[in-house]
């Protein structure tokens, strides 16, 4: 398929690559035109714009970091659904953003006769760089099933949620669960060193444990090694977790846990800048206690 990818970020920049890796024709394009070099040289095309990307293309996705990024590119002068409007192409866009705002550039696109999917994706970057990654798809579901297949190239499992909208919202509830586990790991290992544990024997009996969870497997071992490197920033935690409480206040859920989660994240954002790695949130309680949650053995970065 000719596919065009815009936004090469952390998890952007792998799922093109697997979209190359699959035999696609995929043209490339981010505000910064060296984060597309390693993608070009594996077979992409480079394109100077968003409308060069856009250009002769069947399928156009995006992967931007917030609203306001995914709204200049898409419905902004010279964007996707200006490039689009008349050509016969869907673009499908892998970001996570407001329920809102994906009901709001999906009614515009459809004005400008452009068909559109959600595919908001969660796993974290070690899966997308292997290309397993879970790929949440909301939409028309015939449009679905037309470009399931190279969806496929991108993540496993492919899951179709329902109409527009819908996978926002599970993508918005696996995030909130996900910074809430990784809350209550860093307070468990916490208990454990001061319990007197060996924290890698530690980890591995939560691991084996009814307590476990996909947040303990992965970021407790960035955490125990000390780099904190899930290659996720505190901004976005915090954009995310502010998705969640929109969601609660609008549906009349009250979230306890979320929210206290969620003033941990501004804790920790004022302590260590919204660049931080997101995970640098249970170091809140490290610094706390002057206690560290080092263990030897644990990567600092996910494979």
């Amino acid at each position: 398929m000719r596919c065009a990818f815009i936004g090469l970020g952390n998890i952007g920049k792998h799922l093109a690559s697997s979209l190359v890796r699959a035999g696609h024709d995929v043209a490339v394009h981010d505000l910064d035109e060296g984060a597309a070099a390693p993608i070009v040289a594996r077979g992409a095309t480079w394109a100077p714009s968003i409308a060069d990307a856009c250009r002769g293309r069947e399928t156009v996705f995006t992967c931007l970091p917030s609203p306001r990024a995914i709204d200049a590119v898409v419905a902004g002068p010279g964007g996707v659904l200006e490039s689009l409007a008349g050509t016969g192409a869907a673009w499908v866009d892998m970001s996570t953003n407001d329920q809102s705002e994906t009901l709001r550039l999906g009614a515009l696109a459809a004005s400008k006769g452009i068909r559109v999917l959600e595919s908001p994706v969660t796993g974290g970057v070690h899966k997308a760089a292997h290309g397993d990654i879970t790929v949440l798809v909301g939409g028309d579901e015939a449009l679905f099933e037309s470009r399931r297949e190279v969806l496929a190239a991108m993540g496993n499992p492919v899951l179709y949620i329902g109409p527009l909208g819908k996978a926002a919202v599970i993508k918005v509830i696996t995030n909130m669960l996900a910074f809430i586990h990784l809350v209550a790991a860093g307070e468990a290992l916490m208990l454990a060193k001061r319990g007197g544990l060996d924290l890698a024997t530690a980890f591995e009996a939560i691991r084996n444990s009814s307590g476990n969870s996909f947040v303990h497997e992965t970021e407790s071992q960035v955490i125990l090694n000390g780099s904190y490197n899930i290659n996720f920033t505190m901004d976005l935690a915090l954009k995310d977790l502010g998705f969640a409480m929109s969601m609660g206040r609008d549906t009349g859920v009250p979230l306890d846990l979320a929210g206290m989660t969620y003033q941990t994240f501004i804790r920790a954002k004022e302590a260590y800048g919204g660049g931080a790695w997101s995970s640098q949130v249970v170091k809140l309680l490290e610094d706390a206690l002057g206690t560290d949650l080092r263990a030897p053995g644990f990567p600092a970065e996910l494979e």
